[in-house]
């Protein structure tokens, strides 16, 4: 697994400031499989991207909250919209509606 993220394509990192699409989009390079979905893994690598310290405590967090229908997944709307939120305010990630 790890020969294999040396022939990744690198993962664009967040500007400071961002709007919602953008982070829709940030976030959404971390669906490794493709499946429109982000499970608790996906969502580590995205924290861990980010240089975070606990990123896997954290996404184990975020998906407490996010995830309304308890799949284990962020699969719709809404819990994209809780996990902008989450990244928000807990997070601390400037996200911006426009």
């Amino acid at each position: 697994m790890a020969i294999m993220s040396c022939f990744e394509l690198p993962v664009q990192q967040p500007d400071r400031d961002m709007s919602v699409q953008e982070f829709k989009v940030w976030i959404k390079q971390f669906d490794m499989n493709h499946d429109k979905r982000i499970s608790p893994e996906e969502l580590t690598e995205a924290l861990e991207s980010l240089h975070m310290w606990f990123s896997s405590w954290k996404a184990r967090r975020v998906m407490k909250d996010a995830d309304a229908d308890h799949t284990g997944f962020i699969d719709n709307k809404k819990e994209v919209e809780k996990l902008v939120k989450y990244a928000q305010q807990r997070l601390h990630m400037k996200i911006h509606q426009s």
